[in-house]
């Protein structure tokens, strides 16, 4: 099995590399996807949110009011890390469960676990590759601004929130360039794959060779 840690600053493209990655063969675990099952009505994430930040981060339905919650933590570093103590080890928990799964499945299966934050929480040692799909800070935040309708200050915000781009491409094995076109991203993503696959191969061909051996003896 190959671990891949997927992560990239907001905008950067990192959901399009995600989903090329998926259409190649890969198990893609979201990290995002499994932060909010851990907080779906009646989960034990949910109950430790409303008991830490009170009942007001609730929707009239009884869902996380991801809104109100955010408005708590975003400018409270103090708040972010009670939040991010309480979710990030039953998201680690839920991300260990599905390799699991998938390896079970397929022993030689490429898991990829997208992570936005994979280089601010400190996982990036825990992989055997760190993909960083990578464009230019004012890039990102025009692609904030006019593609998705974010206030300018707001996208500012959110991009600096995040770590800095000379941590995220010092912690980079490979660097995917999203500065481009989708299709120009998508085409460095199969280069990628052509270069696990051959590998897997050649980690194949070690693997008999060395079996051989100790037969012979």
């Amino acid at each position: 099995m190959q671990r891949i840690g997927l992560t990239g600053g907001i905008a950067a493209g990192k959901s399009v590399a995600a989903r090329r990655f998926i259409e190649l063969g890969a198990v893609l675990i979201d990290a995002d996807a499994l932060a909010r099952e851990v907080v779906a009505p009646g989960t034990l994430g949910l109950e430790q949110v409303v008991e830490t930040f009170g009942p007001e981060v609730l929707a009239p339905d009884g869902s996380l009011d991801r809104a109100a919650l955010a408005a708590r933590v975003f400018d409270d570093a103090e708040a972010r890390r009670r939040l991010e103590a309480l979710l990030h080890p039953q998201v680690r928990r839920l991300a260990a469960e599905r390799e699991a799964a998938a390896a079970a499945i397929d022993p030689d299966a490429v898991v990829v676990h997208d992570i936005p934050l994979l280089v601010e929480t400190g996982q990036a040692e825990t992989f055997g590759m760190v993909v960083v799909v990578h464009a230019p800070e004012e890039q990102r935040i025009s692609r904030l601004v006019d593609g998705r309708g974010m206030p300018e200050t707001e996208a500012r915000a959110r991009v600096a929130a995040q770590a800095d781009d000379d941590a995220r491409l010092a912690a980079a094995d490979v660097v995917l360039d999203g500065a481009g076109t989708d299709d120009e991203l998508r085409h460095q993503v199969d280069l990628l794959w052509s270069r696990l696959a051959q590998e897997r191969a050649a980690e194949r061909e070690a693997d008999l060779a060395s079996a051989e051996e100790h037969r012979r003896r």
